[in-house]
């Protein structure tokens, strides 16, 4: 146990988790991974469990736990080797339910975020569009105020829970001649009329139900508008702190998933008379992936520890995610190797560890993005601040 980060009562939280999986996730991944979608019973049992509201106020269910449960929760989703299971759980509770927390009025936290941690409602958040990708404040989706309501037109693409979920939070331009200050927040239900969603079919992540999502003249009262009008790129950025530290959080467990895996594997696959783990040069190669998890492991917990004590890490965890998702691509591809043919192979884990990885870089902000935003913070003294 890391006792510097996690207490005795963080690991009893772990081990539970682990059999929760186990016992109600488990048997299930196959048939998901095929079907590419997540049946609604075990949204239900997670939030009968209170894993959607660990990082929520008590008044509205949560458990008001410190960012440690959080961090727990992710890496044990990481090692049942679903990364679309994964995001689907993680996208309902720390992108959608985070702005229903931080944005959301007292309305839409009873009637969204209440029902969201208990389960009964699957929420996504829809930021990246078909010709914009990461280019956030090039966004076209606009909201045109008309008397009471928005009137919302665009479109949204690569939204995880974008086709079965039953909640939008969704980002587009009040103001379509602004950039940064012209965009806002709304919530839209999904029998809203003018929502249509399109399943995409993507290389990895295949229990998730990826989505583009067509928004043709949907009505929105105005009281849907989430937080202030114009401070939607202002709020998006605060919480991309936190998507970006789970990015890098699920890049070093799934990594560390891949070691394990093949340090049990060299143990009891033998060539030449040898068990693989006595041969140097594999023996060596493990030393490097290990130490490259144990670094962004370990910095991922500090970031943790400062965005847990109110601290502002826009910069450190974009660092996280950069660095974190390339270790996870090279280890993941070095521990495939490790197996053999095997390693090749959809009855062992690399496989699909490898594909589902391989989003890492690209969601949540590509790399080459980041590079850029943290190039302007470090060579330009850019300072990036909360909304207010």
């Amino acid at each position: 146990m890391n006792t510097m980060y996690f207490t005795e009562e963080h690991e009893s939280f772990r081990q539970s988790f682990k059999d929760f999986l186990q016992k109600e996730v488990v048997p299930h991944i196959d048939k998901w991974e095929k079907e590419g979608a997540v049946e609604r019973f075990i949204w239900k049992k997670f939030g009968e469990m209170g894993y959607f509201g660990l990082n929520q106020p008590e008044e509205y269910g949560g458990l008001g736990l410190d960012l440690f449960y959080t961090v727990i929760f992710l890496e044990e989703l990481q090692k049942i080797n679903s990364g679309g299971f994964a995001a689907n759980m993680w996208a309902h509770a720390y992108l959608a339910m985070t702005h229903l927390k931080e944005e959301g009025d007292e309305r839409i936290k009873k009637e969204y975020l209440t029902p969201s941690i208990d389960g009964d409602k699957i929420g996504c958040l829809c930021i990246s569009e078909p010709f914009g990708g990461s280019d956030v404040a090039g966004m076209r989706t606009t909201a045109i105020k008309d008397g009471d309501n928005y009137v919302i037109n665009g479109s949204k693409t690569f939204i995880t829970n974008g086709v079965y979920s039953d909640y939008l939070v969704i980002a587009a331009k009040t103001n379509p001649e602004g950039k940064h200050k012209g965009i806002s927040i709304f919530l839209i239900d999904r029998e809203a009329e003018g929502v249509s969603a399109t399943k995409l079919d993507k290389l990895g992540w295949r229990a998730s139900d990826t989505g583009e999502i067509a928004f043709d003249n949907v009505v929105v009262p105005k009281e849907n508008l989430m937080g202030a009008e114009g401070l939607g790129f202002s709020y998006i950025m605060q919480h991309f702190a936190l998507e970006r530290l789970i990015m890098g959080v699920n890049a070093h467990a799934r990594a560390e998933y891949a070691v394990d895996y093949a340090i049990q594997y060299m143990s009891e696959r033998q060539a030449f008379g040898k068990h693989l783990n006595e041969f140097q040069a594999l023996r060596h190669k493990v030393a490097e992936m290990a130490s490259r998890v144990d670094m962004c492991r370990e910095y991922n917990y500090s970031i943790a520890k400062r965005l847990n004590d109110g601290n502002y890490v826009v910069k450190e965890a974009s660092m996280s995610k950069l660095l974190s998702t390339k270790m996870a691509d090279d280890v993941i591809y070095d521990a495939l190797q490790l197996l053999g043919g095997y390693g090749y192979m959809e009855d062992y884990p690399m496989a699909r560890l490898l594909r589902d990885s391989r989003l890492g870089p690209i969601g949540g902000g590509t790399s080459e993005i980041l590079k850029e935003i943290i190039a302007k913070m470090v060579i330009d003294k850019k300072e990036y601040k909360p909304a207010t």
